[in-house]
């Protein structure tokens, strides 16, 4: 992982602390409703959560250019506002492995691609907004995931560096962004992924099945006797 202690756990969002595909799939079928076509069910919707709103509407829409599809972002946004934590949950493991890096003495914080408004509407409903170190959305900066400016920002914000801090996420971006900033990542199996994706390709430093087993990963740098 790294061979300076860890002082700091980023984490993506959706996918990776929680499980918001029930939520952001009611917001589509709103959209397709709109547009008097079938919904789509949670199977088919779930793997591609992870790759932001536009490959949602490019599922839900497959006839439409991405221009008209961009034009739908807006209500899909505005549908998952008004009902945008209903449905989520943390992932199972999530909330026990917040305390233990807690107890640990370090500091948690989450980057993530959705908008910044509606990050922290679902870290509020998660009951995160006074645990969470930083929150960094996807329109916090110019760039976002795959760009490592997220990363860097979190780290400067926190006053730490990408070497002694690890990015957790379910999506190859996630890997990407954290090897651009030079920081140690994890890939959440648990996550949303399409079936051609193979995340041993990716590049990540870790994959992990369940969120505790981040302990033992970290275990090294800060200490398992912490946990």
């Amino acid at each position: 992982m790294s061979s300076q202690p860890i002082e700091c756990v980023l984490f993506d969002l959706d996918g990776t602390l929680v499980d918001s595909a029930p939520d952001l799939l009611v917001a589509v079928n709103r959209v397709l409703a709109d547009a008097s076509a079938v919904p789509l069910s949670l199977a088919v919707f779930r793997p591609i959560v992870s790759k932001g709103a536009r490959a949602m509407l490019a599922l839900a829409f497959p006839d439409l250019d991405a221009e008209q599809r961009d034009r739908l972002v807006p209500s899909l946004l505005d549908y998952y506002e008004t009902a945008i934590a209903e449905h989520s949950e943390a992932f199972d493991g999530v909330q026990s492995l917040l305390r233990r890096i807690e107890r640990a003495g370090l500091c948690w914080g989450i980057v993530t691609n959705k908008p910044e408004a509606l990050a922290r509407k679902v870290v509020h409903a998660m009951g995160w907004s006074d645990r969470c170190a930083i929150l960094v959305g996807g329109d916090t900066l110019a760039a976002k995931k795959p760009d490592p400016a997220q990363l860097l920002h979190a780290c400067a914000a926190l006053k730490t560096t990408p070497e002694r801090s690890v990015y957790v996420g379910d999506d190859e971006r996630d890997v990407q962004a954290a090897r651009a900033a030079g920081m140690p990542s994890v890939i959440a199996l648990w996550g949303y992924r399409e079936a051609h994706d193979d995340p041993s390709k990716w590049g990540a430093d870790r994959s992990i099945a369940h969120p505790l087993e981040l302990c033992f990963e970290l275990a090294d740098g800060i200490g398992r006797d912490k946990y």
